[in-house]
Order: C-alpha cells, then structure tokens, then sequence
C-alpha cells in the first residue's frame, strides 16, 4: 500500500483561539495515529468524534503529546485519555525536575515543598498525569532529539526547558530567587501592556513584528519536525522565538536543510510576538518580489484561530507568510486537512486566506 498522512487542525470555535491536531500516517504498511493537543475542556469530545469518524480505528491513538501548559491546548487532553487507547503519552511535567533546580530557589525548605508549589501551579498537567496514571498509560518526556514515531522534537532542550521553569511567573513568588521574581514581574507587565494594534496600509514585502516578550510556558511548546511522503512538517504549538530559533539550530542534527519547511503550522494562533523576519528567512525564506498565482505557492501554512478572536491571526504574520510564497488557511469556521495519498474525503479544499493591503503599526 501506498504511503499516505493526514494531519487534521480542528476548528476550536471558542472564544478566543485554541489547538487540537490530529494526525495519521503509514508507512511501509504500518499506520500511526497521534493527538497533539485537544484545545479546550470542551473541544475534548471533538477530538474523540472526529478520530472514530474519519480514522475508523475505534479510538486507538498510538501517541498523545500536549505541546504545553495552557488550557487552550491541554484542556481536552484528559477526555481523550478517558476515551480513547493511548499507547503513549507524552508532556514536560515541570515538577518532577524539583531536585534538579532547587537551588535556584530561596526560601525553599526542602525538595518536596518545591515539587508540590510547582505541581500547584500546573494544576492541568497534574490533572492529565493523574488521569495517564489512572489508565496505566506510560508518560515520556518530549526534549529535543526525541523520536515521537516519524516526527523529532527540534525544541525545547532540557537545559533551556529547566531554565524556563525557573524564570515561569508561575513558580510560585514566595520561594523564588531575586532574579526570577524580576523576570515574572516583567513579563507581567509586557503582557499587561498588549493592547490593540492599530492598522496602516504597507506596501508589498513590508513586515512588522511585535519585540514583547512571550510567556515562558509558550516558550516552552514542544516543537516537531518530520518528513511524510518527501513532504516536511513542523508543528510549532505556541513556540516563541527562542523556541524557533533553538529549533533551527538543531536541524542539521535531523538532516534538514533550511529553508524549506513544505508544512508550517504557524505558532500561537499568528501572533507577531512569536516570529521576526530573520526567524521567517531561515525557516520559509527570503521575502519573494511579488506574490505568486494561486496554485503555485510555496509551501502550505495553517493558522488554529477561531471566528471570535479578534487579535489572531494577525495581519502581519499573515503577510509574511504570503511574502515567502506561502500559502495560508486558517480553521476559522472550519477544521483543515493537509494530505498526500490519504484516504478520500467528502471535504473541499480550503480556501486561502487573501493578502492583506494593511498591517499593524
């Protein structure tokens, strides 16, 4: 049988923005089915309908891996491990490194008093361990260079993970050194002053990216790389630009020449906080001289963004992915396939997202 994959980004239509991926794929004859993420607590029975109706294998998942902490895409992961056969699980549970970076810490009494503040402060992930151990289902840590079937974790490595754990403005303020109460403070107050930025019109290749400083839990998505029928994916969560450039920065470790990326799931929902052009150059290439005709892009890039959100996806991110020959589709009223070979569906192709004349300031 032919080689074939499929990867579904459901339409999480809350709100604000969420993530639920799935993903199914055979080669040499043997199939493989992984989850990553399940958006919200109730996106959850989305997730599980959509793999018992279009991949007809009664709910068994090879794979489940939640990129990060935050509820938009841990929140459905336990009904998935309730629901489904889940052969592996696999999440960073920040609190079992307790012992490792305990001496980043003051006021701490002992090893045990951190594990459980920071077990705590991750009450999901504490949630969908509980739930894994519960079903016998065992837990693997993603850190970069792991094999997660056909895909490879490009980011985080463990010392840069262990490092954001500390820095998190989630560690709890009452045992946390000088310097990473400083560093919560401030990404406190960059979040706090986001607001709504106004548009201006720009000309053709022109791109303006935001320098705030994403929170260390984004910076923290699990992001991964594989190849599929000669096809090269990368999933990138909420993956900021430490993310991506730590990212990039392995791919001669997994032989992948850069640019060239053929299937980019743009981070964060198209936020500008998570990409810079210099990013976008290294991994899609440089800004083209005009926009190519339908049908002849690039590559396909996929925005998780839901009707509601009114900041995602940005104008800029979606410009910038138009300036490299791009293709883009977002799950906005809609869930999206990208495939080769994969079984037939009654699904029309999606349509791409227009080039927009204006971006923000």
């Amino acid at each position: 049988m032919t080689d074939f994959f499929e990867i579904d980004f459901l339409d999480v239509e809350t709100d604000v923005s969420g993530d639920a991926i799935t993903v199914r794929y055979e080669i040499n004859g043997e199939t493989a089915i992984h989850v990553v993420d399940a958006g919200y607590q109730v996106t959850g029975e989305s997730v599980v309908d959509h793999l018992n109706t279009y991949y007809g294998n009664d709910c068994h998942v090879n794979r489940v891996i939640v990129s990060h902490s935050d509820g938009d895409h841990s929140g459905g992961i336990p009904i998935v491990l309730q629901q489904c056969d889940i052969g592996e699980l696999w999440m960073l549970r920040p609190w079992i490194y307790a012992a490792e970076i305990k001496h980043r810490f003051k006021d701490c009494q002992s090893t045990e008093q951190l594990e459980r503040a920071i077990r705590e402060a991750y009450p999901r992930l504490a949630e969908i361990e509980e739930v894994a151990h519960s079903k016998n289902i065992p837990i693997y840590e993603p850190f970069q260079g792991t094999k997660i079937g056909a895909f490879t974790v490009m980011a985080p490595s463990r010392d840069r993970y262990l490092t954001l754990v500390v820095e998190s403005d989630k560690t709890p303020e009452h045992i946390a050194d000088t310097a990473s109460a400083l560093a919560a403070a401030y990404h406190m107050l960059a979040r706090a002053a986001v607001k709504i930025a106004s548009l201006v019109k720009a000309a053709w290749g022109e791109e303006t990216f935001s320098s705030d400083d994403i929170s260390a839990e984004n910076e923290m998505s699990v992001i991964q790389y594989g190849e599929l029928c000669g096809k090269k994916i990368l999933l990138t969560a909420d993956g900021g630009r430490g993310a991506l450039d730590e990212a990039a920065n392995f791919a001669p470790y997994v032989n992948l020449q850069l640019p060239g990326i053929d299937r980019f799931q743009v981070p964060h929902h198209g936020s500008r906080r998570n990409l810079s052009t210099d990013l976008l150059d290294r991994w899609l290439g440089q800004r083209l001289s005009q926009q190519l005709p339908k049908g002849q892009e690039l590559f396909t890039a996929i925005i998780s963004s839901a009707k509601k959100d009114v900041e995602h996806p940005r104008k800029s991110v979606v410009r910038a992915m138009i300036h490299r020959g791009g293709r883009v589709v977002s799950t906005e009223g809609n869930s999206v396939r990208t495939s080769v070979n994969a079984p037939h569906r009654d699904w029309g192709p999606a349509e791409p997202m227009a080039y927009p004349e204006e971006q923000e300031d």
